[in-house]
């Protein structure tokens, strides 16, 4: 399977300090290419994958000094997107809604993970646009401000047992 990940140009993948959302897109590339997925990154070009990186913007916004115009960072990452959106079977964005009006009129199937808040004001309004998009949350009660989203699943890190563990999870 060819999967894009879209992850926000914020900070690398996976971050150099802090970086939630960017730790999580790590892990799951990592997990889907040893699942033998064919795995490309969208990200700064200070990130690291073991899939193939697509570099939209050359560094992590927080790393520019004098500020960045973060309107030409993700419309540089958006084109690049588009422009081999059709390599993909599927795309899976983290960037919350600016990628949904582009991936609403491109005819490969996509997903949402939504890492943020959802009880901020008008963000109903901004749902009710792309009723046919679907979205994964982080959490069951992630959803509540937002319940009539298209929801598709919940996101859950399963623990890693290793060594004795595995052994005593096994029994």
């Amino acid at each position: 399977m060819r999967i894009a990940q879209i992850a926000p140009l914020a900070e690398a993948v996976p971050p150099k300090r802090y970086g939630g959302t960017e730790r999580v897109v790590s892990w799951l590339i990592e997990e889907l290419v040893d699942l033998g997925c064919c795995v490309t990154l969208f990200a700064s070009g200070d990130s690291v994958t073991s899939g193939t990186l697509a570099s939209a913007w050359p560094h992590a916004l927080w790393l520019i000094r004098g500020g960045v115009n973060e309107a030409a960072a993700y419309s540089s990452l958006l084109e690049s997107i588009a422009a081999q959106a059709n390599d993909f079977d599927v795309i899976h964005a983290h960037l919350d809604w600016i990628h949904l009006p582009l991936l609403s009129r491109l005819d490969v199937p996509f997903i949402t993970t939504l890492h943020g808040r959802l009880d901020l004001a008008n963000l109903a309004i901004m749902a009710n646009r792309f009723p046919h998009a679907s979205f994964v949350s982080i959490s069951d009660n992630q959803r509540s401000p937002l319940p009539n989203l298209n929801w598709v699943g919940t996101a859950r890190r399963e623990p890693v047992l290793s060594g004795t563990n595995r052994a005593n999870a096994d029994r």
